[in-house]
């Protein structure tokens, strides 16, 4: 499969034909008290009728782990698969061949349903463990794994990107500058998780085109990130909050975040993917998360990228 991001500027997609969502956006999780976790029938339902043709695989379990049902589920609904949010215990030499087996089923499930993207989310346990600091020889069998999972991605036609993600092994922006410098396997460019984790999106944008393969979308109130670095709310808590807003009700520079990739001539795709808990009342079908996306939809439409995007 030929790698999405090395496509010339004058004949990639246009900027909105390069746009996908995930379930996360419509508050799927597989976190023990998220919030309601609605089907994928009205899900996926309510992404087609956005206009959307591709999204993230979303949590483990939630669609099909089988090809044939996974494709069905999809195709009645005119979606293809993006990418999918792979956990993996990367740190830790004596999980290397359990951590290689649940890669190559990851990549195996994915390259079968045409996908992408191989999102690999180093994390601190499979059971999400908070974070500790780890030893030179940790971080360097991190990096030897991710050199692994990009072979294996090749084998099977997946682009593999790095997702820097709050709560995970590579969090904070001096994490991300390491694995930068000990690998170059290519980024997801996680606007929400970036700045979160002190690493300026927009920064990361200018001095690391060259190693942005994916962009999830998330504008951030920079308040309610502050309470969580503090400590004084859970993510889950903060994303209830309203940590992630429709795109364009935040704090982030995501319209510049935007020009200055398609600027670079980047051909990847853009993931909206605005975390977001369902609380309180069910909300009607074509509310709540919906209208959020579609929000979303109309901030991307109305982006002046002049010549970026052609």
């Amino acid at each position: 499969m030929t790698d999405p991001t090395t496509t010339t500027s004058d004949d990639r997609l246009p900027f909105m034909q390069r746009v996908a969502t995930a379930p996360i956006s419509w508050g799927v999780c597989e976190v023990p008290g998220w919030g309601h976790q609605l089907s994928p029938e009205r899900v996926l339902g309510e992404m087609s009728e956005l206009g959307f043709t591709s999204t993230e695989l979303g949590s483990a379990g939630w669609l099909p782990e089988s090809t044939d049902e996974l494709n069905a589920v999809l195709g009645a609904n005119d979606l293809s698969l993006l990418a999918g949010f792979i956990p993996l215990v990367m740190h830790d030499a004596a999980q290397a061949d359990q951590m290689k087996v649940e890669a190559r089923e990851a990549a195996v499930l994915l390259s079968s349903s045409g996908a992408t993207y191989f999102n690999t989310a180093p994390v601190t346990s499979h059971d999400w463990e908070p974070r500790r600091p780890y030893s030179d020889a940790e971080w360097d069998h991190l990096a030897e794994m991710l050199t692994w999972v990009d072979a294996l991605c090749g084998e099977f036609g997946l682009h593999q990107v790095i997702h820097e993600h709050v709560g995970c092994v590579i969090e904070t922006a001096d994490e991300i500058e390491r694995v930068l410098a000990s690998t170059d396997v290519d980024f997801v460019l996680d606007t929400g998780h970036m700045a979160i984790g002190g690493c300026d999106p927009l920064d990361f944008a200018k001095r690391h085109a060259d190693r942005v393969g994916l962009v999830h979308l998330k504008d951030t109130r920079m308040g309610i990130a502050a309470q969580l670095n503090a400590g004084d709310v859970t993510l889950m808590q903060a994303v209830q909050d309203g940590l992630f807003p429709a795109l364009g009700e935040g704090d982030l520079p995501l319209d510049d975040v935007i020009t200055t990739l398609e600027a670079t001539g980047f051909a990847g795709w853009y993931v909206i993917e605005q975390d977001c808990a369902i609380t309180g009342d069910l909300p009607a079908v074509g509310d709540g998360p919906m209208r959020d996306v579609a929000n979303s939809v109309t901030f991307l439409r109305g982006l002046d990228l002049g010549a970026a995007s052609r």
